[in-house]
């Protein structure tokens, strides 16, 4: 999914042609689950806010077997374990450890958080916000030299883009009206249209950007 997803990405922002991809992550196969199997499960999933049927639709697990396992009534495959673990962003390790959870879900080096890069190397753009939750939510830190160019095409229906700009100046211009933001100040607008950003001041420009998705 995460791959789709940066493969869209790449389409509607045109001109991007570098990309760092998360590193890939080790797996091992325990010989048995433990008691905290089902709680672990169920404390991923309302924290990533997943009904039972999104996440068996992501894992491919059924939506009953899923409940039994929350309910520690079903002794899963370590092939389950696996897909589940996969659906729910995390290792096979991190849902079968024992003793108190851990209060950090992840923690992403430097190198595992994909980074886009412009063509003319004018704008730079990293991909903060987990890639499990770009079909609600997408979150991106954007780095741009005087005179950089971020176009983007629509994204789906009732998108509503938050800009918040942390240094410089960021012209944002959708569907022909243009405003422009200086270091502090934020633009909120319609993301499911046509839209630009410039960098049209002489100094770097740095900004996140928040993307709220309509629900259907």
């Amino acid at each position: 999914m995460g791959v789709q997803h940066l493969e869209d990405f790449l389409i509607r922002h045109r001109g991007w042609l570098q990309m760092a991809t998360p590193r890939g992550r080790k797996s091992h196969t325990p010989s048995d689950v433990t008691p905290e199997l089902g709680k672990t499960i169920q404390r991923l999933r309302k924290a990533y806010k997943m009904s039972l049927g999104d996440l068996s639709e992501q894992s491919g697990v059924a939506k009953s077997i899923i409940s039994q396992i929350e309910r520690n009534e079903t002794n899963p495959t370590i092939s389950t374990v696996y897909r589940l673990s996969q659906a729910l962003d995390t290792t096979i390790e991190e849902v079968l450890k024992t003793g108190k959870s851990d209060a950090f879900i992840e923690h992403q080096a430097r190198p595992a958080v994909p980074l886009l890069e412009s063509e003319d190397g004018l704008c730079r753009l990293a991909i903060a916000g987990p890639l499990n939750l770009v079909d609600h939510l997408q979150w991106y830190d954007f780095h741009a030299k005087p005179g950089g160019v971020l176009d983007s095409d629509p994204h789906p229906p009732g998108t509503i883009e938050h800009l918040y700009v942390v240094a410089g100046v960021v012209e944002v211009s959708v569907d022909g009206d243009s405003r422009t933001a200086k270091a502090g100040e934020a633009l909120r607008y319609h993301a499911d249209r046509p839209h630009r950003l410039v960098n049209t001041g002489s100094s770097p420009a740095h900004a996140t950007m928040v993307l709220v998705l309509r629900q259907p």
